[in-house]
């Protein structure tokens, strides 16, 4: 019985996210799987292909598959940015996987075009929720883009905060962003 593809693009995410894309290689995948190489080749051509196949599951995913639950999900414009912010900001599964392509991204163009394309669908989520209460685009673009920053950065930064807990200044910050 073959490994079906899933269970490859599937552990070639999870290398991705531990070790960077290097870390994808398909006999060590095999290994993981229990499975022999030659079941990679009935799916894929080459490791590239497979590579290709992550990002487009990955983008996937941290796109139309939050998006999908936030408006399953529903709430009001807060309760939904909030969601779509732990879902891929916040999570196992896709925060490694973001914080890998986003520093594949940085060594290869074909990446960091896949990787524009999903912060833009981001952008236009925030744009459009941030808009629903705020009448200036100056400022919509600008606090989109302070909650994007916001949901990256933090997971880069290890600074105090005097008195306060870590949580409490993120919390205060989004109160800020999203002040009416």
């Amino acid at each position: 019985m073959r490994t079906p593809r899933g269970k490859w693009i599937e552990a070639g995410l999870e290398a991705l996210a531990t070790g960077g894309p290097d870390a994808v290689r398909v006999e060590a995948l095999a290994k993981q799987l229990g499975v022999t190489k030659g079941g990679f080749y009935g799916y894929f051509a080459d490791r590239n292909a497979l590579l290709d196949e992550m990002l487009d599951t990955w983008e996937q995913e941290s796109t139309e598959g939050v998006l999908a639950r936030v408006e399953e999900e529903g709430g009001d414009v807060r309760t939904k940015l909030t969601r779509a912010g732990l879902l891929t900001f916040s999570g196992k599964r896709l925060l490694p996987i973001d914080l890998a392509v986003r520093d594949w991204a940085r060594r290869d163009p074909a990446v960091a075009e896949r990787l524009r394309r999903v912060d833009n669908r981001r952008f236009e989520l925030l744009r459009e929720m941030i808009g629903s209460f705020c009448d200036d685009p100056d400022e919509v673009e600008a606090r989109s883009l302070l909650a994007y920053c916001l949901a990256i950065g933090r997971h880069f930064l290890e600074a105090d905060h005097g008195d306060r807990s870590r949580a409490e200044v993120f919390a205060h910050a989004a109160d800020l962003i999203f002040d009416r």
